[in-house]
């Protein structure tokens, strides 16, 4: 009964794609409403489009990010620097899930070579 268990619980995992979390650090830009991104060191990251739906899972984990060290550039919107725990799409350069979020100070990203200015 065990190895018939086993066996099937190796068979489902072997058939399911493995997601696996990665952080990303980056300027995190909501430009408009509806419109996140996040670019970082290896490009930009789409994490959500305006009417393109709610967004990823977890995306409930970014607060507003306007508390905090930010920069307004439209009104209301604008970007800030931030890590997030995310799960990717890399053929699509998107974020499919947000595992967690943490705002830095700005000059994290400003000091950060790596990084182009946030347009």
């Amino acid at each position: 009964m065990k190895l018939a268990i086993a066996t099937l619980l190796i068979g489902i995992l072997a058939a399911s794609p493995l997601l696996a979390a990665e952080t990303r650090c980056g300027w995190l830009q909501n430009p408009t409403p509806g419109n996140w991104w996040l670019d970082d060191a290896d490009g930009n990251w789409t994490i959500m489009s305006q009417g393109g739906g709610e967004g990823p899972p977890g995306m409930d984990l970014i607060p507003d990010i306007s508390e905090r060290d930010y920069v307004r550039t439209n009104g209301n919107y604008g970007h800030a620097c931030a890590c997030l725990s995310v799960e990717t799409d890399d053929n699509e350069s998107s974020i499919t899930s947000i595992l967690s979020f943490r705002q830095l100070a700005l000059a994290k990203c400003e000091n950060d070579g790596k990084l182009s200015p946030p347009q």
